[in-house]
């Protein structure tokens, strides 16, 4: 197999990209949900008349944190792939940031770890 046929059968640049652009907009709406979650909590708590546990702002910065970093291993996993794997890898990534989240949500659903 020669190098051009690796590249055609990878597709073209612009549509690598388009996918893992679309893609990154669902990891950026996960970062931006996990600032407000951060935003909200904190008034929450100071409404209240408290202040937020550390483990709640560790758990909320890394609600951020999280899917920057996985989309950022998946697309340097999966540049040299098949678009269908880099769509792949992206999809499975999105699914990690989402049972993520749900496990922060969960740990929201006990004041006593969230507000002190």
């Amino acid at each position: 197999m020669t190098a051009e046929t690796k590249v055609a059968h990878r597709g073209p640049a612009w549509l690598r990209a388009v996918v893992a652009g679309i893609f990154g907009l669902l990891y950026a709406y996960a970062v931006w949900a996990g600032l407000g979650n951060l935003l909200a909590m904190n008034s929450l708590a100071e409404f209240l008349g408290g202040t937020m546990q550390p483990t709640a702002w560790i758990a909320l910065i890394l609600a951020m944190i999280v899917p920057v970093a996985v989309f950022a291993i998946a697309v340097t996993i999966g540049v040299r792939r098949a678009l269908w794997k880099l769509a792949v890898l992206l999809l499975v990534g999105l699914a990690l940031v989402g049972v993520f989240w749900i496990n922060v949500q969960g740990l929201f659903t006990h004041p006593a770890v969230v507000f002190q």
